[in-house]
């Protein structure tokens, strides 16, 4: 990594999570992986400054842990990560464009987070969007939840691994730290949840939604609180997939400049059709007929199944190789 990508590691750290937090990521990244011990001998900093800055480095995908036969844990920045840190502002804005207001706010608190669970995401969400709307208007948590699903669907979102159950029932001593693993074919399913509320204002900071002052109100035990639903099933934008977006466009863009509309509208209905069956770093799409790509072509886009196969044609024996 050169020394200038080390410095911009250093701001970025620095800017979004504070002086410790940037001073543990930048040795990582300067060093390679390291057990605890040693990040705090050598950074000459305290064990529990260095755990809390590790949790938050976790949290946010930023560093990883790997637990050698020794039994020691080592930890190891992920400096590219940490680079995609300045490509937030576009994540968030290109989930606007897809999916409204509340896609946006979605993605911006789990990249704000790193990882949360989907209740809570919906109900932050549904209170920030209420805080915007008129008085009287609430935004409802059904309709969080369904954006929430929808970009789930199109893989934009994605759960997290999580502690296998196995692994928590085993007798034995604890490892010394968790192995995470997740299922693929669970990475995108949405656990069915019956979330009912709306978004809440806030109140002001002396004052509780009852208008009583906040000392007066009565502390309630952990014993009293709802169980969460979805409790240890936690969500993380997938960034892998905003750059397959990314890419999508640049080809269709491409293909518009090189040909015509009509060729980059066709490149740009292969693309759709195969973005969530198809690896983000496939070099190909699945294979798709022109029959499947005829009944997917936008409605009103008037072209024959002829002149649809002369299309395919062209860009199949096009220099560039799109097809």
């Amino acid at each position: 990594m050169t020394q200038a990508e080390i410095k911009l590691c250093s701001l970025l750290l620095q800017e979004h999570f504070g002086e410790i937090v940037e001073k543990i990521g930048v040795h990582l990244i300067r060093t390679g992986s390291q057990p605890l011990r040693v990040i705090a001998h050598d950074t000459g900093t305290s064990l529990d400054q260095v755990k809390k800055a590790l949790c938050v480095l976790v949290q946010h995908n930023l560093v990883s842990y790997q637990v050698h036969k020794r039994g020691v844990v080592e930890y190891e920045a992920q400096c590219s990560r940490v680079l995609r840190m300045l490509r937030y502002p576009r994540y968030i804005y290109t989930t606007k464009t897809l999916y409204s207001d509340t896609g946006e706010l979605i993605v911006e608190e789990l990249l704000l987070n790193g990882k949360l669970t989907m209740s809570a995401v919906v109900k932050k969400v549904a209170d920030r969007l209420t805080e915007t709307m008129e008085d009287g208007k609430t935004m409802d948590y059904a309709e969080v939840s369904n954006t929430f699903v929808r970009l789930a669907d199109t893989h934009f979102v994605q759960r997290c691994p999580s502690v296998p159950t196995t692994e928590n029932s085993d007798p034995g001593p604890p490892p010394p730290a968790p192995t995470l693993v997740i299922n693929e074919k669970d990475m995108y399913l949405v656990p069915k949840l019956s979330l009912i509320g709306k978004g809440k204002r806030r109140r002001s900071s002396d004052e509780d939604a009852a208008g009583e002052p906040k000392a007066k109100r009565p502390k309630y035990t952990t014993d009293n609180k709802e169980p969460i639903p979805d409790d240890g099933i936690y969500w993380q934008a997938n960034l892998d997939r905003f750059h397959q977006h990314f890419r999508d466009q640049a080809i269709v863009s491409a293909v518009a400049n090189r040909m015509d509309q009509t060729s980059s509208e066709i490149v740009r209905t292969m693309l759709r059709m195969s973005e969530i069956t198809t690896s983000s770093s496939a070099p190909f799409t699945q294979p798709l007929s022109s029959n499947e790509i005829f009944r997917s072509l936008p409605v009103g886009y008037n072209i024959s199944k002829q002149v649809l196969d002369q299309y395919l044609t062209l860009l199949a024996d096009d220099p560039v190789g799109c097809q």
